[in-house]
């Protein structure tokens, strides 16, 4: 009889322990008490149109686009003789560079993103240090033939390149207004072909240039004439028009215009630097001395002010007391000259009404 009640004992408080065991499990498995909600600032409401403005410029005009432009850069070697005058293209280059090759005349590398024209050219040849500036831009280089040293480091490097004298010569033409060799041209068809035939539209970079913010004003001395003098009486200059924001180029004193459309050749900055040149042979061929940096003038919105220019991630790029100037969205003129005599000899300007002498150095305003 014992027995039993112990054993009946037993089962109660057994039965005892699983029910403190299953409350304990349902208390736990209950959600905590929930607290007050937080209030949330407002977001502030984009649509997506502000959005996508707001982010998408041209990487090297800073000027908005309405959709990505997913394509390489493309520098061509434009031939700048009084034969070849006026070229066809050089209205559509987002970013021009003028350098003197052989003798006393320049010859333009033209970089091609926002539009590549229909006609383009004429095309000449190439020299290292057009290469160099290419190279930063990480563009397909577009010519016809080259210097000795030129031909030998794109050959080195395998640098991509459309060569009208090579492997290229399908993808250019030639003129029968003009006589060899200022009959050579090219144009958006015929490069894009070419680009798409050696594969040179995989694998490339864009690079970007800083371009002035909304609300960032240009500092500087009043220049709305500017005249570069290179060698021997080549002389370009420059005139500054206040409605468009924008200078017109001349070359010894014509309006420069483009062969197609009949348009000035108009620039939103204007970047005069020097740097070291020196001769290499009885040919007359140069070395430019692009990494040492310089000084230079930056003309902007009719004012200019005086900065160093420095080769930094391969591009030439102006700074102020160490601080990188901006450039206003729009299309850019290089001029490179050499340093001796240099700029204070060999560069002019203006103001209206009243000549100025180079100004001091200034920091742009925010």
């Amino acid at each position: 009889m014992e027995s039993v009640r112990l054993k009946r004992k037993w089962i109660g408080l057994s039965l005892l322990v699983l029910f403190l065991t299953g409350a304990i499990l349902v208390a736990c498995s209950k959600e905590p008490a929930q607290t007050e909600p937080q209030e949330m600032p407002e977001p502030v409401k984009v649509t997506p149109e502000e959005a996508e403005e707001k982010k998408l410029v041209a990487p090297l005009t800073g000027l908005p686009v309405q959709v990505p432009i997913q394509r390489r850069v493309i520098g061509v070697m434009i031939d700048n003789q009084a034969k070849a005058r006026p070229q066809s293209g050089l209205a559509q280059a987002d970013v021009v560079y003028e350098i003197l090759a052989e003798g006393d005349i320049t010859r333009y590398l033209a970089l091609f993103h926002s539009q590549i024209p229909e006609v383009i050219g004429p095309v000449r040849s190439l020299r290292p240090y057009y290469l160099e500036i290419a190279r930063g831009y990480d563009a397909i280089i577009v010519h016809a033939g080259g210097s000795p040293a030129a031909k030998e480091e794109v050959d080195r490097t395998g640098y991509p390149s459309l060569d009208g004298t090579r492997s290229g010569g399908p993808y250019f033409y030639r003129t029968d207004h003009r006589k060899a060799p200022h009959n050579l041209y090219t144009g958006r068809d015929k490069l894009l072909e070419g680009e798409a035939k050696f594969g040179y539209d995989q694998g490339y970079s864009l690079p970007r240039l800083l371009f002035l913010g909304e609300g960032e004003t240009v500092a500087g001395e009043g220049a709305v004439q500017i005249e570069v003098d290179y060698l021997n009486g080549y002389r370009v200059s420059y005139e500054y028009d206040e409605e468009k924001g924008t200078y017109t180029r001349y070359v010894k004193g014509t309006v420069h215009s483009d062969e197609q459309t009949g348009e000035p050749l108009t620039f939103s900055n204007v970047l005069v630097i020097e740097a070291d040149h020196h001769i290499l042979d009885q040919a007359g061929r140069r070395s430019v001395d692009l990494a040492s940096g310089g000084k230079g003038y930056l003309f902007q919105q009719g004012k200019v002010q005086e900065v160093s220019w420095q080769f930094v991630d391969g591009l030439i790029r102006p700074y102020v007391d160490g601080r990188e100037v901006g450039l206003v969205p729009g299309k850019t003129w290089v001029n490179i000259i050499p340093d001796n005599p240099g700029l204070k000899e060999k560069v002019t300007f203006s103001a209206p009404q009243a000549a100025h002498e180079p100004p001091s150095s200034q920091e742009p305003s925010a």
